[in-house]
């Protein structure tokens, strides 16, 4: 495994182990499973978020890591554990006033039940999930700066954001003193998505923040997917099936895979390797539902993409170039 530095000192795996399917799609056992095996293959970096397991089970994907967890063995010491803060967590839907989004109470609530239900005593990367437009950082940082204080949050980094925040939340720290402000974003990014480019990971490269992007199959769209449904495997649903409907867009991933099936490479792996190959991104979030999926993304980061099928995946996936230029002139 290779390892790079999250606006840290610390050292977190290339490869980050999303955990959303832990609970809704694969139950505990098999979780616990796929925990083990990226440990030992030295994935050291899991993200998670106290909304996962979702409906009335939300919560459940932290509970599943906290057991793990406390299986001992060194688990909790290898891991650097991320999660989340923002969602409403009530069952029903609905929240009670001060039980979701950024504002001081809520944060301090949520970070208490997420380490009961992680089972340890620290998060290694607090995560805001969502901007929230009616709290300022201001009350944002305080309430992180109590945590860090009390040694219940180390870092605290944002998902979801747009550059500008990134800006607005690391100068309100800077002018605080003492306040050590994002350290990642979490981003939505990959060769189908590269709207991210233009303006989020500018802004996480000069404030110093690591990128760690989620979704980057964009839905499984980049897996294969259209060679999977002809052979009559697991058909595309969400974003993905949502993209093929249209046929231009059919035809750009058709030709992806094509370019792919030319060089040997496998889609997913492919998806994966090029965005090891893109400034400022840290690692990509891979959410392996079976110990196989965990396997091919591991293959990903041993991957070295020939500048000739890097000049064809840009040919297909073209970024929105620099910014401003990209939309000034």
């Amino acid at each position: 495994m290779k390892y790079a530095k999250l606006g840290t000192p610390d050292q977190v795996s290339r490869l980050v182990l999303g955990t959303m399917n832990f609970g809704p799609q694969t139950d505990e056992a098999d979780s616990h499973a796929i925990m083990d095996a990226a440990l030992d293959a030295g994935i050291n970096f899991f993200d998670t978020a106290n909304v996962y397991g979702w409906g009335e089970n939300k919560g459940r994907t932290e509970e599943i890591i906290g057991n793990w967890f406390a299986k001992g063995g060194d688990r909790r010491d290898k891991t650097v554990i991320a999660t989340k803060v923002y969602g409403n967590m009530g069952a029903d839907g609905e929240a009670w006033p001060n039980h979701d989004k950024l504002s001081a109470v809520n944060i301090r609530r949520a970070v208490d039940a997420s380490l009961k239900r992680l089972r340890t005593d620290h998060i290694d990367l607090y995560q805001f999930h969502h901007i929230d437009r009616a709290t300022g950082f201001d009350e944002i940082w305080q309430a992180i700066d109590t945590l860090v204080q009390q040694g219940k949050v180390l870092y605290a980094g944002s998902s979801n954001f747009p550059g500008y925040k990134i800006a607005q939340a690391n100068e309100t720290a800077a002018r605080r003193g003492g306040t050590i402000g994002l350290v990642s974003e979490q981003c939505l990014y990959n060769l189908a998505e590269r709207r991210a480019e233009m303006e989020v990971i500018p802004a996480a490269q000069d404030y110093g923040l690591g990128v760690i992007p989620w979704s980057p199959l964009h839905g499984g769209l980049l897996g294969g997917v259209i060679k999977k449904e002809v052979q009559g495997g697991r058909r595309a649903s969400g974003r993905a099936a949502d993209t093929l409907a249209d046929p231009a867009k059919r035809a750009q991933v058709q030709a992806y895979e094509d370019l792919l099936d030319k060089h040997g490479v496998e889609p997913g792996e492919a998806a994966l390797a090029w965005l090891l190959t893109r400034p400022g991104v840290t690692g990509p979030i891979v959410g392996p539902r079976t110990a196989e999926q965990l396997a091919s993304a591991l293959r990903a980061v041993e991957l070295e993409l020939s500048d000739e099928l890097l000049a064809g995946l840009d040919e297909i996936f073209p970024g929105p170039g620099p910014s401003p230029e990209a939309f000034a002139w």
